[in-house]
This record gives C-alpha cells, sequence and structure tokens, in this order.
C-alpha cells in the first residue's frame, strides 16, 4: 500500500504534499528534521491522507494534488478530509 498525505506545518501554517509506502516512518522523519525540504517548517501535523494500491497512483494523486496550489479545490480537500483509516 502507498500513502499520499499532506501536512501542516504547526510554524508557519504552510503544506507539504508527499507519498510514502510507509506513513507513520515518513511522518516521523519529518518531525524529527530529517527531511531537507521540510527541516526548517517543524513540526507537523498530519491533515489529510489517501491510500492507493500502487506507488505510481499514489503519485499521480501526490501531483494533481500538488496542481491545485492552494486553490479552491485544495481548500475543498482539506477542509472535508477526515483521516481515513490507513494500514500502516
Amino acid at each position: 500500500m502507498y500513502h499520499t498525505y499532506v501536512l501542516q506545518s504547526k510554524k508557519d501554517k504552510k503544506y507539504y504534499t508527499g507519498c510514502t509506502s510507509d506513513l507513520v516512518k515518513r511522518l516521523l522523519a519529518h518531525n524529527q528534521g530529517l527531511v531537507t525540504s521540510t527541516k526548517n517548517r517543524l513540526p507537523f501535523s498530519l491533515i489529510h491522507t489517501e491510500t492507493f494500491q500502487t506507488l505510481g497512483e499514489a503519485r499521480k494523486r501526490e501531483n494533481q494534488i500538488k496542481s491545485y496550489k492552494g486553490g479552491e479545490a485544495f481548500k475543498r480537500l482539506i477542509n472535508g478530509s477526515v483521516l481515513p483509516h490507513f494500514a500502516g
């Protein structure tokens, strides 16, 4: 299983979107400052996740979410989001 996820920085309130096969491990890496692109924006909260069968599907969804560029579609995604149960 693969997960596409959206994090929100508690420091600057900005968002980060990514995908991973191990959501718990990846969230820990972000919050421990081990991810170069997010290490200056700690800590993070997981605000949205979706589960896919393949890495290709997860990356496709990641790119789709990133294409929203904070617009109305992104706002609807995060405002209507309830964290689903995920395998991890």
